[in-house]
């Protein structure tokens, strides 16, 4: 490493705009035109996903300090199916798609 220089990544907001936060979860959105990437973030909670429309969605995972997490995965956007997610790793979202994509992210606090 070198000396002064920040190792340290900075990572933005998991979704593009918090809509609820209380002890318990914080509720977010996420809205991604054509060919728009998210911040790159990391979860640190386990969350519920529920993709509301779009029709292609790409998740670019970075490797943790394990190694998993590493390269990318294309889906299809399924409206109104929910998605259990366990918290880690740091990723971008990319949407693929020719239709703007709307999401709706659960996280929950421990």
């Amino acid at each position: 490493m070198l000396r002064g220089m920040s190792t340290e990544r900075v990572l933005g907001d998991v979704a593009t705009k918090l809509l609820i936060e209380n002890d318990r979860v914080k509720i977010w959105e996420m809205r991604l035109d054509p060919g728009q990437r998210s911040d790159l973030h990391r979860h640190d909670h386990d969350y519920v996903l529920v993709q509301v429309s779009g029709d292609k969605i790409t998740g670019e995972f970075e490797p943790d300090t394990a190694g998993e997490y590493s390269g990318s995965v294309e889906g299809d956007v399924i409206p109104g199916q929910p998605m259990f997610i366990s918290r880690g790793g740091i990723e971008t979202a990319v949407n693929t798609g020719a239709e703007p994509y709307y999401e709706i992210l659960i996280e929950l606090k421990d």
